[in-house]
């Protein structure tokens, strides 16, 4: 008997790397998990279907103070019914049903509880064919929080023989709930909406390309970018510093006075909040310089009479490509390349910006470019996408849509189906301000004036109260957007265009690109950006060129908007941010 005991044991111990049993050692036994009757055992897995039966109500009557409680009485079937059915009150009272109350002496009050339930759960864990069933009861988990379908659960209790005669031979009568997840279900939008994604370009004839994730290039002209290079750590290719008086390097004093002189300016710029770029350009100089202000006083404590100097920066002609390259912040510099010779292409991949302390560095980027065409039709295709994204998660997505729903956002089904039955709003840049700035109930915390880049609580007050629907803005001042989109004939705008929904914000940014070869060189000019970088591209102007437009998504702020969470991080399976790459 002893060793019989022993083999069951040894049949249910649990993975050798978790402590939960993997269901295929439950459910692949000859006799299907009969001979573990009774042991206590931890599973984990994801729902497959769930069933919740709720459990029968008890009537409580209490009498009045003034009635007698020595004295039993029948209850009604009208208050059994009012119990069930709180419709019924008014119609019995109607059609004269209060004949057979009570008289009013003896009037009481129906305490409805609660109603308790016990939820059973199809799990499976990917060991095997079958699925466990688990039965929860509401006082130990929510109903709401378990059911829906891909929900990951890791249950403790006790198996034992289902209640009913059924397909299951054996269930597990859960005594506590570990542990719920959403990831899965995180994981299948993402799929589906990446399917989506691939299915309305092929749809509309667009060809997928790749584009380069290292480039020479930055897209936008002003973005912060991660340096690629292969010399850091290598001691051969360093200088050794020299002293202050042995070359005209940089003293301390004169970084501390270039950093006040340096945040002066950016305090500057932020109060008047006018000049992204410039505020973009001041930041990147006073960081750098209080960079190497805490190196130089760092060595100065070390090495006293120590300075930097010019050989002490990293010589790229030494690096593996010979020159400065950078992971990517945009393909579309690229794709307009391909576009100039196949039509109507896009790109699905990841991008990479060193910005913000409150972004994720890495995130996957949809990029579209399509030759002859111009703003609108590219403000078009936009529309037509995003409503094609929604409704196919509503269509292929219901449970977990139902799940999400439940969980974080129970306006979401409603808020996907607006985008696909709206009709956007299509307002420039210059509507915006002007309808902003006859805002008198709200007070923003950024002051609304024409050259500003609109802010959250703008876009969230355009679409949530002034429009309530999907806006489209368009025709933005030219120093806030990227140096490629073409300049309008009034010489300040750009035909650029921002594609804003509730709640998610802005999820597209699009444009008709610069095909003038004179007004491309006169943006380069203006921002300052090294010309020489981008002679590829001026290229495609200098050999001809023909009229295009396209448009950038943010597919982690599609699959936040799909679901109704509100943190970016939690759509991406390993996020990476500032301070944050563990894994």
């Amino acid at each position: 008997m002893a060793s019989q005991e022993a083999v069951v044991a040894a049949m249910v111990t649990p993975f050798k790397y978790s402590n939960r049993v993997v269901l295929r050692t439950i459910l692949g036994r000859g006799d299907g998990g009969l001979g573990l009757l009774g042991m206590r055992v931890v599973v984990g897995g994801w729902v497959r279907s769930a069933k919740e039966v709720k459990k029968e109500p008890a009537v409580v009557v209490k009498p009045d103070v003034g009635s007698s409680p020595s004295l039993p009485r029948d209850v009604s079937c009208v208050e059994i019914l009012q119990t069930r059915i709180p419709f019924l009150r008014s119609l019995i009272n109607v059609l004269g049903g209060g004949h057979s109350y009570p008289p009013p002496r003896e009037k009481t009050d129906i305490v409805i509880p609660k109603l308790p339930s016990t939820v059973f759960l199809q799990i499976s864990d990917g060991s095997c064919v079958a699925s466990l069933k688990v039965v929860v009861e509401s006082t130990i988990a929510s109903p709401g929080q378990i059911m829906p379908t891909g929900t990951c659960i890791l249950a403790e209790g006790v198996l034992k023989l289902p209640a009913v005669e059924g397909k299951h031979a054996i269930e597990l009568q859960a005594e506590k709930i570990l542990h719920i997840g959403t990831v899965a279900s995180v994981m299948r939008m993402r799929d589906a909406l990446t399917h989506a994604t691939h299915n309305f370009f092929r749809n509309n004839e667009f060809l997928y390309v790749q584009v380069p994730i290292i480039t020479t290039t930055d897209a936008e002209g002003f973005s912060e970018r991660f340096i690629v290079t292969t010399l850091l750590g290598k001691s051969a290719e360093k200088v050794e510093p020299k002293s202050v008086h042995e070359i005209e390097g940089v003293s301390l004093e004169a970084l501390k006075a270039a950093i006040k002189e340096k945040s002066n300016l950016v305090e500057e710029l932020k109060r008047s909040d006018s000049n992204k770029e410039a505020l973009v350009a001041a930041l990147r100089d006073l960081r750098k310089t209080n960079e190497l202000a805490q190196q130089l006083e760092s060595r100065e404590k070390l090495h006293p009479g120590a300075s930097l100097n010019k050989a002490d920066e990293i010589d790229f002609s030494k690096d593996f490509f010979s020159r400065e390259t950078y992971l990517t912040v945009s393909g579309r510099l690229h794709l307009q390349s391909y576009a100039c010779s196949l039509g109507n292409v896009y790109s699905f991949g990841p991008r990479f910006r060193a910005e913000s302390m409150k972004h994720v560095a890495e995130m996957w980027m949809v990029e579209l470019e399509m030759a002859f065409s111009q703003l609108e039709d590219a403000m078009t295709c936009a529309e037509d996408f995003l409503k094609f994204l929604c409704k196919s998660v509503l269509e292929n997505c219901v449970g977990e849509i139902n799940f999400f729903s439940k969980r974080f956002d129970k306006a979401n089904v409603d808020r996907l189906q607006s985008i696909i039955s709206s009709s956007f709003e299509r307002i420039s840049y210059t509507q915006a301000v002007d309808a902003l700035k006859q805002v008198t109930d709200n007070k923003f915390e950024t002051k609304v004036e024409w050259g500003i880049s609109l802010t959250e609580e703008h876009e969230t007050y355009l679409v949530g109260e002034i429009y309530k629907r999907p806006v489209i803005i368009y025709n933005h001042p030219k120093k806030i957007k990227p140096f490629y989109m073409r300049v309008n004939d009034d010489g300040r705008t750009v035909a650029a265009f921002d594609v804003v929904v509730p709640k998610a914000g802005t999820l597209i940014r699009g444009s008709q690109n610069e095909e003038r070869m004179n007004m491309l060189s006169t943006r380069i000019k203006e921002l300052g950006i090294r010309s020489e970088e981008y002679e590829w591209y001026m290229d495609l102007r200098r050999h001809g060129t023909v009229k295009n437009s396209g448009f950038s998504v943010a597919f982690e702020h599609v699959v936040l908007f799909a679901t109704g969470l509100v943190d970016v991080a939690d759509v991406i399976p390993f996020p990476r941010s500032y301070g944050k790459a563990n894994n």
